[in-house]
């Protein structure tokens, strides 16, 4: 098992949700963190930048502005870096926005996913680590999706790019010796989440009194699932990744524990502590019924362990979406 002291790792898409919260619990454990991020405009930058704050002064940490599609700009850095492992999680995301932009969230996370890859294996980087989606199982029944059901029908573009990253990866693996772990993520929420994402924009919604988006009949299910846990499988599948002989594995991550809309909804009203009004909508384009990670293979091989339970994490959440409203007024 890999001391994460003797880590050098690459990382792209640091400034974001997942990435910043990675990047900071590397630092904790004495790794080197390199961070790639293009600070895309899809949600204010400012908020990625103060998802930073914390480790921008560590001597251990670096941030780069560019672009994965920038293939010299990756060279370059891969090679006056020297990663041991890259870590993988910079994505347009979004399954609704990819309905309007399927070109651009194919350029971005195929051929971004692509260029990474080759930047890799022409630098001598063995060890990867890529953040797919559960958006890849598209529709699938009412129990729990396992990593080896058929991924061939996602619902939205998003979907499609994250199995074609995952191939990509697996071709890399086949090819070149390349270890690669996917990690399939189930709906992560907790602190610095993006703003278009549910919970943010329900719990905001909810603190202003104004009337919450309510899809179908509030039967759909999410698998969400805590960045703290995230955390916990990502870290698993760096030591996955770092071991003797290259291999390739795809593993969920999520609570194993659907919440429905209408759950979720009553949730939030206990966590405000006042009543929410829903605005009554048809189901979106695009939007799985269900998701519900089997995460049996990721416990057994990463360690993971989903640990926060849904209804408390949200109660921190609206905690600090509250401080952060003060802060900024």
């Amino acid at each position: 098992m890999p001391d994460f002291r003797d880590l050098n790792v690459f990382l792209t898409g640091g400034a974001g949700f997942i990435g910043s919260h990675t990047v900071d619990e590397l630092l904790k454990l004495g790794a080197r963190v390199v961070c790639l991020d293009n600070f895309d405009p899809y949600y204010d930058r400012a908020e990625k930048v103060g998802n930073l704050e914390f480790c921008s002064t560590d001597p251990r940490f670096e941030l780069i502005e560019g672009d994965i599609r920038d293939s010299v700009l990756l060279r370059h850095t891969l090679r006056r870096t020297k990663p041991n492992i890259i870590v993988h999680l910079a994505a347009r995301a979004g399954v609704r926005p990819s309905l309007q932009d399927p070109a651009g969230y194919a350029d971005v996370n195929v051929q971004g996913t692509a260029v990474l890859l080759e930047a890799a294996r022409e630098e001598g980087i063995r060890d990867f680590v890529f953040a797919s989606s559960s958006s890849v199982y598209g529709n699938q029944g009412g129990g729990p999706l396992a990593e080896s059901l058929p991924t061939d029908t996602p619902l939205s573009p998003y979907g499609a790019t994250k199995k074609a990253g995952e191939v990509l990866c697996h071709s890399y693996h086949h090819v070149y010796g390349m270890s690669v772990a996917c990690l399939r993520f189930f709906t992560v929420y907790g602190p610095r989440q993006r703003p278009d994402l549910a919970i943010r924009k329900f719990v905001r919604l909810a603190l202003d009194g104004e009337p919450i988006p309510f899809f179908g009949d509030g039967s759909s299910r999410r698998d969400y699932t805590h960045i703290s846990d995230i955390l916990t499988g990502i870290l698993g599948a760096i030591r996955w990744a770092r071991t003797s002989e290259p291999r390739y594995g795809i593993f969920n991550l999520g609570s194993a524990h659907p919440i429905s809309l209408s759950e979720l909804v009553n949730m939030i009203e206990r966590s405000v502590g006042q009543p929410v009004q829903r605005q009554m909508l048809p189901l979106q384009p695009g939007d799985v019924f269900q998701t519900y990670a089997d995460t049996s293979l990721a416990e057994a091989e990463l360690g993971f362990r989903h640990e926060i339970e849904f209804e408390d994490g949200l109660r921190e959440f609206v905690r600090w979406m509250i401080e952060k409203r003060s802060s900024e007024s």
